[in-house]
Formats: structure tokens, sequence, C-alpha cells
């Protein structure tokens, strides 16, 4: 399984606070059945102030202790990217890493505030190029009273992730509700693990993947930790599976392949 949301690194935000502690969580991703994951520490202005040039130096170093303490999981770069009006540029200029050097990043709106522009920024990152993954859409608090949003973003071409916790339940009954919701309306895209630690919010897919092929089938479910993420690290055109569902937002409102040592090949079968 390919994992696209990891707080893996060490000691650059609220993840692993420490180089054991990452290589716990690379231990208990691999038992769990995960072969490739992004590393994606937060960008959050004022409180992680990570870039790009951070990232990929923190990634080849965890990268190389990995491969002598033998373990098989092969990391790429990536970032978990709170929203800010001028991130179309910061994509550009290269100083936010989308994944792996894609056209794919993963962007975090506030949990609790629905920000003003959402769907404008949104169209302005798509039309500069750039594919938003909506990251934990369940598990923001404002998605209650403005559902609506989420199926225009979906439908604007933003993809879906969940996390895996919410939909095992680990994260409440609101964020299961709206998991399993998303689930059946077939708008989600990708499961990651969002991990955080060796012991609270610990990687892992397969509890989530059987989970939620009761709910869509394996075929689906197996798309969502495997195929799906591995056409985003590969750089390839992926249209969000829920976007048919809505009609496409009014206009008016609003390539490169790396890795760090390891290419990445054959995660689409």
């Amino acid at each position: 399984m390919i994992d696209l949301h990891s707080h893996i690194l060490p000691g650059l935000d609220d993840g692993s606070p420490s180089l054991a502690e990452s290589l716990e969580m690379a231990r208990l991703a691999v038992a769990d059945g995960t072969t490739h994951m992004a590393c994606t520490p937060h960008i959050t202005p004022g409180v992680y102030e990570n870039g790009t040039s951070t990232i990929v130096r923190a990634v080849q170093e965890l990268d190389q202790v990995l491969r002598r303490a033998a373990i098989p999981l092969a990391l790429y770069v990536g970032a978990d990217i709170h929203i800010t009006p001028d991130l179309p540029d910061q994509l550009a200029l290269g100083s936010m890493p989308t994944l792996n050097r894609s056209r794919y990043f993963l962007f975090e709106p506030p949990h609790h505030v629905l920000p003003p522009r959402l769907e404008d920024l949104t169209v302005r990152l798509i039309n500069a190029g750039f594919i938003p993954i909506l990251t934990h859409p369940e598990r923001l608090t404002w998605i209650k009273a403005n559902y609506d949003i989420i199926e225009r973003l979906n439908a604007a071409g933003c993809l879906i992730q969940l996390t895996a916790d919410s939909i095992i339940g680990a994260f409440g009954r609101t964020a299961l509700y709206y998991s399993e919701k998303l689930i059946d309306e077939g708008r989600v895209d990708i499961i990651a693990s969002d991990a955080h630690s060796a012991t609270r919010r610990r990687p892992g897919l397969s509890q989530a993947v059987a989970v939620a092929a009761k709910r869509c089938g394996e075929d689906e479910a197996r798309n969502m930790v495997l195929k799906r993420p591995g056409e985003i690290l590969a750089n390839r055109p992926i249209e969000p599976v829920g976007k048919a569902r809505q009609p496409r937002p009014n206009p008016t409102t609003g390539s490169r392949l790396g890795g760090l040592g390891r290419f990445f090949k054959g995660a689409t079968a």
C-alpha cells in the first residue's frame, strides 16, 4: 500500500519528535503492508515554517537511516500545506513541495473556520496546473454546516483524502459519519494514515481498507491506497472520482518526476 500523508519526519512539526520514533513508525507501517510513504510535515505560516529544501534534506536523512536499518519503506517528499492566498505562487516557485514533484499536493484548510474565498483559491490553483488533495474533510468541524462546499470543491477538481482512523471510528462519531457519507457517495479518492507517532495516530491503512471495502467493494478500496496514490506519485493525470456527481462551478468564481534514490514503479497494478 501507498500512504500519501504522514508526519514521520522527526522534529519538523507535531508529528514524530525523534529519529527513534520515526524508525518505529516506519516499522509499524511496513508491518501493516505499507511499502511507499510520502513524508508530509505541516507547512503552516507562523507555526511550522517548513519549506521544500528543509523537507527534502529531512527525507534524504531518514531514507539513509531506514536503509541502514533494513526497513523496506520508500520515502517521498511532500507537505501538508495550510492554505495561504499566495499558495499558487509558492507552489510555482517550488518553495512549497508537491507530492514527489508532481502536480498534486496536500491541501489543508483550517479545521474550525471556513476560510473566505476557498473555492476561488481552489480554482486559481487548478488553473495554475496544480491538483489539490483536500485532506481529511471528514474531520473539519465546519463540514456540518457547509457540506455543499466539499461537494463544490470536489466538482471543481479537488481530490478527496480520508484519514484511516476516521474510517474505523477513532476520531469519533462525526468523523465516522462523514467518512461513511463520502465513501457511500463515491467521492473518496485516497485513504491515508496522517500518522503522527508510534502510539498516537499510528501509521497503518489495512483496517480502514477492510472497513471501506464493506461499503464500496474491495477493488475500489484498494484503489484508494494503491492505484490512485501510485498514479499521483508518478504524476499521471487522474480525475476525482466524485467530480461527475456535481455540475462544474462557474468559471467566473474564481510534471516533473522525482524520487530520493528510489524511482517509483509499478504501483498502479
